[in-house]
């Protein structure tokens, strides 16, 4: 028996029978408020029956099947009946998921996309290997590694340049308007994606966090909630406040969530009292996290920017901030994503388990999570204050997420023969360019809040 429990065969047994274990568990604890789960014998009639199942196919089905796949079927059979968050993670899906986590790979560090079946620079990354070797927007990466990249998609576009770091990667390029190629060898390292990112990039490519001198009103967008965000959230908040920052608006708008850790950081960023979140479970202890007096930027006005695609960690801080009334919500209602996942190792962490097992409270008691049987007027997500609501339709959506590609695209610089030529011989009417690229659409959203801060502002003054 324990020459089977040890062998490899064994192991998608032991990750389902894990799997059932813990969801059976879960919801056979004591709960007077929930009907009396099974029996020790029914129970063993249940397992056995899934059991004897998988048995049979596997010895009596048409055509062979493989067992592993056999059994991560019947894992996800047993997850899909719970509900869109909880899910069961492969061996081969576990290092990307952890990646994701951490907001941080191996690679080069560039945006690629596919145009006319040719792989595209979209943007470099700031600091990357790719950014340092001169790799621009508008290049066309015509070969990787010496294969040909006509016809790549853009999942195989990403295999092929992520690596481990310190490994390397050689690239053919073929830059915008010119025919000839260049070779460039690139070192792979370990890529940092921002998640804190401003308005508009400067003239060194660093963010901008101040919309415009004038107003000193800060502008800051949050991707995500990685394990680094809080950290350079308040890198960013310094930058702010060493430039007499009057206002805040805190972009949440797409950010789909992240780490609950993360979420509780940075709302304590800018409380030094009040409850940020609470989570309940059926069978969980309650728990609670409160601000801590250390606020970086406190007492400065305050708008959030949610839309109907701000979830999870987005809602903690955006519901927490406006139950303590620290900041105006503006925008539209977000997703309504409060549920908790945690993550258990299944095969001695080879693979795991994403279950949900608790549920968010806002600071007010309410909750975030929009469950199936919830009324569309029902209580969930997060609401913009009065006056603050502002839906825009697909059509606009659209146009601001182009618009909002095309001012984070990190440009090519003139070179040091480009510039001396223009000096040489500057054109008839030099127009100066502008310290702030001009919108191509309007943000509504954007001059609502803007309009809700002046507003502010002026009573404060």
């Amino acid at each position: 028996m324990r020459s089977l429990l040890a062998s490899k065969a064994f192991r998608p047994w032991l990750a389902l029978w894990l799997v059932v274990f813990v969801i059976t568990a879960s919801s056979g604890g004591e709960n007077t408020q929930t009907k009396k789960g099974p029996s020790e014998d029914e129970r063993y009639e249940l397992y056995k029956l899934l059991v004897d199942t998988i048995d049979q196919v596997e010895r009596n089905y048409v055509k062979e099947v493989d067992r592993r796949e056999l059994f991560e079927a019947a894992i996800q059979g047993v997850l899909g009946k719970l509900d869109p968050y909880s899910a069961y993670i492969s061996p081969e899906e576990l290092k990307q998921f952890r990646s994701s986590e951490e907001s941080e790979f191996g690679g080069i560090g560039i945006q690629t996309g596919v145009e006319d079946g040719h792989l595209k620079v979209l943007s470099p990354l700031v600091g990357t290997p790719a950014y340092r070797a001169g790799i621009v927007a508008g290049d066309w990466i015509v070969e990787i590694d010496g294969k040909s990249t006509k016809g790549i998609s853009t999942e195989e576009a990403v295999k092929w340049l992520k690596g481990e770091a310190g490994t390397k990667v050689t690239l053919g390029i073929r830059s915008e308007g010119k025919s000839e190629k260049r070779t460039i060898e690139v070192v792979r390292e370990r890529i940092h994606v921002e998640t804190v990112l401003g308005d508009h990039r400067g003239d060194d490519d660093a963010w901008r966090f101040l919309l415009d001198d004038e107003s000193r009103i800060g502008y800051i967008r949050l991707t995500t909630f990685s394990r680094d965000t809080a950290r350079e959230l308040q890198q960013a908040l310094g930058k702010l406040k060493a430039q007499n920052a009057r206002g805040l608006i805190l972009d949440l708008r797409f950010n789909p969530g992240g780490l609950l850790s993360a979420a509780i950081e940075v709302a304590d960023l800018f409380l030094s009292e009040g409850r940020i979140v609470s989570t309940k479970g059926r069978n969980s202890p309650e728990r609670a996290w409160d601000a801590k007096k250390n606020a970086v930027f406190e007492g400065v006005p305050m708008a959030i920017l949610v839309n109907r695609y701000s979830a999870s960690a987005s809602e903690i801080v955006a519901a927490c901030l406006q139950d303590n009334k620290r900041a105006v919500i503006v925008g539209e209602r977000t997703w309504g994503k409060g549920s908790v996942q945690n993550v258990i190792d299944l095969e001695e962490g080879a693979s795991a388990l994403k279950l949900t097992t608790a549920a968010y409270r806002r600071p007010s008691g309410k909750n975030i999570h929009r469950f199936e049987d919830t009324e569309e007027d029902g209580e969930w997500g997060v609401l913009p204050d009065e006056g603050c609501q502002l839906k825009l339709d697909a059509s606009e959506l659209a146009n601001l997420i182009q618009d909002r590609r095309e001012r984070d695209i990190v440009r090519p610089h003139r070179t040091v023969s480009e510039t001396a030529d223009a000096q040489t011989n500057p054109p008839a009417k030099a127009a100066k360019e502008p310290d702030v690229p001009p919108r191509t659409v309007p943000d509504r959203q954007l001059e609502l809040a803007l309009k809700q801060l002046t507003a502010e502002l002026a009573r404060v003054d």
